[in-house]
């Protein structure tokens, strides 16, 4: 016989007895099935509850092809025929209520404000999303289903689930048809939204706090909505407040300046990192210009490698060669460059090096770039020695 579902006559219940029918293997796991439960098993994008069976942990639950609910467990399993005490990990089973009431709450919205059905939601552990049948929902009618959503949550809609009778059923109007053709629940939110599911949900709409969209993003020619609400919706938003407020202290501005501090810090740093640039430009010119000769010029360059390059560069458009180093704490960095006309190749040069010293690179013949692997003291030495 299938499991009775008390949680379909109180969806609050958080302790029971029940006796043990039946031993089960789910997903390789051990697990227990009832006579009877106030646990959940995951459909309908709801996760399944976690609890305890006496002293046994519950971590999962699953319903089983025959309509039988089995409690995934750890510990040895109870004989067939004992009595249980049930209980569910009821901070997580409220989120879970709490989670699956929203859903229905904003599908009805975007429904009602945005055009947008609901092809299907998921309540995850790491996130809630809604995949609503539209493509690209403007920020506008998003933003006007959320509003009516949390004007829904102060009106304190009472929710009510039940089976109805053939002749009250087709007398409603459900969002969505029935995945069943037989014992139809249906959870109505007020007057606003009615809808067959066989979920977990509040007794009010005030119980949920708030529901807040987070992101709304393109997925298969529709559109994601990623939303949160209640106790979950309290912790993300306290989080993000929290940041927030850090940022302002270190900014000395108030919360709702921070973005005006962060664009001029952005274009602080923009100017900044063009009069750096500037002077690397101006501070290369006059390496350059103090290497001696005409030919390929081998010198190790005090500075980074930001300057390296730039003196590579200049030295190419002057004509010569660039076989350059600078030392940093871990290795030595390498960037050879070949000017036009040169016979110099820079990849082939680039290998020597790392077989002799040992590091990673590569690059093609008018160009080469990487890091050897410890200190070279007296670089001219060691390209001499390979270019012979």
């Amino acid at each position: 016989m299938p499991t009775r579902r008390l949680y379909h006559d109180d969806s609050y219940l958080r302790r029971f007895e029940a006796d043990v029918v039946a031993h089960a293997n789910v997903k390789n796991q051990p697990a227990i099935v009832l006579d009877q439960t106030a646990f959940y098993p995951e459909a309908g994008g709801q996760l399944g509850d976690r609890g305890t069976l006496g002293d046994i942990a519950v971590v999962d639950t699953q319903e089983l092809d025959d309509g039988t609910i089995a409690h995934i467990v750890t510990g040895e399993l109870p004989a067939i025929g004992t009595r249980v005490s049930g209980e569910l990990d009821w901070a997580r089973r409220r989120q879970h209520m709490a989670q699956h009431t929203a859903q229905h709450l904003l599908s009805g919205t975007l429904l009602d404000r945005a055009q947008a059905p609901t092809a299907s939601a998921r309540l995850g552990e790491s996130a809630l999303t809604i995949d609503a049948a539209r493509d690209r929902i403007p920020e506008a009618e998003l933003a006007a289903a959320e509003e009516l959503a949390n004007d829904l949550i102060d009106d304190d809609l009472a929710i009510r689930a039940w089976f109805p009778s053939a002749d009250e059923l087709t007398s409603m109007k459900l969002r969505r048809d029935p995945k069943v053709t037989s014992d139809i629940r249906v959870v109505a939110i007020g007057d606003f939204d009615y809808s067959p599911c066989g979920g977990t949900h509040c007794a009010r709409t005030s119980q949920l706090g708030a529901v807040r969209i987070i992101n709304a993003e393109r997925y298969k020619g529709m559109t994601r909505v990623t939303f949160t609400a209640a106790r979950r919706a309290r912790s993300e938003l306290f989080t993000r407040d929290q940041v927030l407020r850090g940022l302002a202290t270190q900014f000395s501005c108030g919360p709702a300046e921070v973005p005006l501090a962060i664009d001029k810090l952005r274009r602080d740093v923009d100017a900044s990192s063009q009069t750096i640039t500037e002077l690397r430009s101006k501070l290369a010119t006059i390496v350059v210009q103090s290497l001696p000769g005409t030919g390929a010029a081998v010198a190790a360059i005090p500075g980074d490698a930001e300057l390296m390059r730039s003196v590579a560069g200049k030295l190419v458009a002057s004509g010569r060669d660039a076989i350059l180093s600078v030392a940093e704490e871990s290795g030595t960095h390498v960037v050879l460059m070949r000017a036009q006309g040169s016979t110099l190749d820079c990849g082939a040069l680039w290998k020597q090096l790392a077989a002799r010293v040992g590091g990673r690179g590569g690059g093609r013949a008018d160009r080469a770039e990487g890091k050897l692997a410890t200190r070279v003291d007296d670089w001219p030495a060691l390209v001499g020695e390979l270019l012979g």
